[in-house]
Formats: structure tokens, sequence, C-alpha cells
């Protein structure tokens, strides 16, 4: 009886040894960084091309442009709250760099170039998916269009898989509690900057590019219930206020957990002081600081002129500032007037001025930026 005893004692004492084993082992600090995932949330036309870019272009980051548009185009009938859990679910495959989430959206031959945008991605026009560029340079999205095209689309799960920091610029998203689920994931480390713009440059800017917007407008139309014949209102209204919708639910969460990895971000902040925005992008982001990127950001927000007409969609030097203010001179009154009334929620929410006259609209002496608001 005692040597069973004895015995028994000892087996204890080496489970339990092994136990402590294994928990020391597998908390010790390891040698690998932890990834970390940021979802740069926005709407068309709120200055997300360059905010993109101060990450895409980081030598650490992995970008991705709107990797939810391939889900849209597929399934166009839906309307876009029917589609945000598709939308959802990509995200959490791209994070992953589960590229094979795209196999239910493009069927055509597998190259690199099926990817919408996929040449705007530093990563994906540098090793290891090209060798068009080293991995520590600014890239030229016309060069890897001509040279990268071609290479097999594994290379993008490939070169997704050699970053620890992957960002994702996306539009297609109405609701953040949409993201909970992705949020709670501590696997994914999941970080939100939340950028908005004033909605009257928004709606300025829609008009000028109305054409490329066509396809999104009805998707977003559906969801409304309305027509076209009232699309532009609807559409402002839709996007405003599910904008400020998510910001107050975030603001108005008792979770300190949710409000510590989100970021509201105004673009005429980004425009007006780039590098320091950028820095508290960067430190919200774990990303180190890069000079190179810091005199980069400030040479292309501090160009001549707004920028010609066919570089919409282009990353040049322009006067970012007066980019953010065109709409002050551009605008017809009418519409300004209609915009305030579709977007006056998001505009008092996210600090932006309402204009009661034209002759208010046209004094560049009185700022339309407000203080931005505080949780």
């Amino acid at each position: 009886m005692a040597r069973m005893l004895t015995t028994i004692t000892v087996l204890f004492v080496a489970q339990t040894f092994l136990l402590l084993l294994h928990f020391w082992r597998n908390n010790l600090p390891s040698n690998k960084e932890e990834k970390t995932h940021l979802l740069i949330l926005s709407s068309w036309r709120s200055g997300s091309s360059v905010v993109g870019h101060i990450f895409n272009q980081h030598p650490d980051v992995f970008f991705l442009n709107e990797p939810a548009w391939h889900v849209w185009v597929s399934m166009f009938h839906n309307d876009a709250d029917m589609l945000q859990m598709s939308v959802r679910d990509v995200l959490r495959s791209v994070f992953r760099c589960e590229i094979s989430v795209f196999d239910a959206y493009i069927q055509e031959a597998r190259k690199m170039s099926n990817l919408f945008m996929w040449a705007t991605s530093r990563a994906l026009c540098s090793l290891p998916a090209c060798d068009a560029f080293p991995r520590n340079e600014i890239t030229n999205e016309m060069i890897c269009k001509r040279l990268c095209a071609k290479y097999p689309f594994d290379r993008i799960e490939e070169t997704c898989k050699s970053y620890n920091h992957l960002v994702i610029k996306e539009f297609r998203l109405f609701d953040i509690k949409v993201l909970y689920s992705l949020l709670t994931d501590y696997s994914l480390n999941l970080k939100i900057i939340h950028l908005v713009r004033d909605p009257r440059a928004i709606g300025n800017s829609r008009e000028q590019v109305a054409w490329a917007l066509t396809r999104d407008n009805k998707i977003v139309l559906k969801s409304t219930g309305r027509g076209v014949n009232d699309s532009f209102s609807t559409i402002m209204s839709k996007i405003c206020q599910s904008h400020a919708r998510m910001y107050k639910t975030v603001a108005s969460s008792s979770s300190i957990f949710l409000k510590n990895r989100y970021m509201l971000v105004r673009y005429e902040d980004v425009v007006r002081q780039p590098v320091r925005e950028m820095r508290r992008m960067y430190e919200f982001a774990n990303l180190k600081p890069n000079t190179k990127l810091e005199q980069w950001i400030y040479k292309i927000t501090h160009g001549e002129g707004t920028g010609k007409k066919k570089e919409k969609y282009e990353i040049t030097p322009r006067d970012a500032d007066k980019v953010s203010k065109a709409w002050r001179h551009i605008l017809a009154f009418k519409k300004l007037k209609l915009i305030q009334d579709a977007c006056g929620e998001a505009m008092a929410t996210f600090g932006y001025r309402f204009m009661h006259s034209i002759e208010q609209q046209r004094n560049q002496s009185m700022d339309f930026v407000l203080p931005k608001p505080q949780f």
C-alpha cells in the first residue's frame, strides 16, 4: 500500500512538473513579431487614396485596396446591407492570407492582374510577388502593371504571409457591428481606422466621377428601397447616416477594448497636418516612423493646383488643402443645402460647420472644420 502511494505521489509530482514546464515554454517571449491587422473603413471619395498610400508605401505593410469589390461585382443583384456578411468573410480570409477566398469570385485565368487594383499595392510590385521594385522603395502603378501583371495569382498569398502588418482599405460596410466577430478574434489583432470627410466635399467629388460609381450606387440604392430619381440625396443620406452610426456605436460602448481598437481620422486633418497625422496612425498600427515617407507625404500634399481631371483616382503632388476646400467655390448652394439636409447628423458628429448662405460658403476666412470629437 505504501509503495502504491509512493508511486502515485511520484506520478503526480512528475505530471505537475510537466504541466508547469509546458506552461512556462508557452509563455516565453517570442522572437516572432505579432501580426497586426488594420482596416481603413471609409466611403467613396473620402480621401482614402491618400490615407491608404500612407500605409501602402511603408516597407513593413502588405496592403490591399477594396477586396470586397469582387463581392459586389459578383453578387450585384443583392443590396448593400445583405452583402455585408460576405464582405466581412472576405476580409477575415484576406487578413489570414487565405487568398483562395477569391476562388468564388474570380473564375478567369489566375494572374495577379485579376485582383482588383492589385497594382496599387506596393507589396505586389516587389519581392516575393514581383521584382519590379525593391521592397523599401516607393512604387509606381503604371510600371508595376507593365512588369508584374502576368505573375501567378498564388504569389499574392505567398507575399501576404511574408508580412506582419496587413492593411485593407474598404468602403462596402455600413454597420460596425458586422465586424464584432473579427474584432473579438484575438488571433487577428484587428484595429480600425475610421476615415471620414466633410459630406459636402464628398458630394462635390462624387458628382465629378459619377460615371465610375454607377454600379456601386445601384447596390446602395437597393438597400434603401428608393428609386433612382432621388439617388444623389438618398445615397448621401445612406453613407452619412451609416458612418455617424458607426462612430456613435463605438463612442457609446462601455467596452474599453473596442475603443482602444478604433481611431477616428478626418481627411481635412490629414491634409493640414500630414506628418503629424501619419505619425499618429503609425503609432496606432504599431508601425515604426519612416523619414522617407514623411518627406513623401509632405510632397504629395503640398504640390500645386488641385490635380487634372484624369488624375481623380491617382496619387500625384497637389495642394491637398486646396482640394479639400474646392467644394466651397464649385458646389452650387442649392446642392450644398441638399447635402446638409441629408448629412446633418454626420456633420454635427464629426465636427463640420454648417453654411447658411452662399456668402458663408464662399468666405474662406470662416473655417468649416471644427474641433474633432473625442470619446
